[in-house]
């Protein structure tokens, strides 16, 4: 009887770890989605350069063009019940002028565990998109 009782505990403990962690892996998705998402919308907003005889046009992204993009997409998007404090993290721009980075950060609650981590778990993540013209 009592091995009985450890192994239902033991299982009962495993199945909220699982729980927990499976929380964790898919809000991280979740704010993946976000950002490639800000990424994608940020990447729209490129402008035309060159196009003389001897330089092909192509496009250009300004850090401040991204940043106003990713804002706006992320004040607009529906963000789901588990997580919160979901805002560009400092890095959002342009490494190469072609290609938007955004950066966002938000917090994550984990099932089960709450009152081990009040304050949530907070989790980084970067989309990238690259502006591209086809001619």
């Amino acid at each position: 009887m009592v091995l009985m009782i450890g192994y239902v505990l033991i299982a009962l403990l495993l199945m909220t770890v699982v729980a927990a962690g499976s929380s964790l892996y898919i809000g991280h998705k979740r704010l993946l989605s976000l950002a490639d998402g800000a990424a994608l919308a940020a990447a729209d907003t490129f402008t035309l350069a060159g196009g003389s005889a001897e330089n092909a046009p192509g496009t250009v992204l300004t850090g401040r063009g991204i940043n106003a993009a990713a804002v706006e997409y992320l004040s607009g998007a529906d963000v789901p019940r588990a997580l919160s404090g979901v805002q560009l993290a400092a890095g959002t721009g342009t490494p190469d002028g072609r290609t938007a980075e955004v950066r966002v950060t938000g917090i994550v609650h984990p099932m089960f565990i709450n009152f081990l981590v009040p304050d949530g778990i907070r989790l980084t993540v970067t989309g990238t998109a690259r502006a591209h013209l086809v001619l």
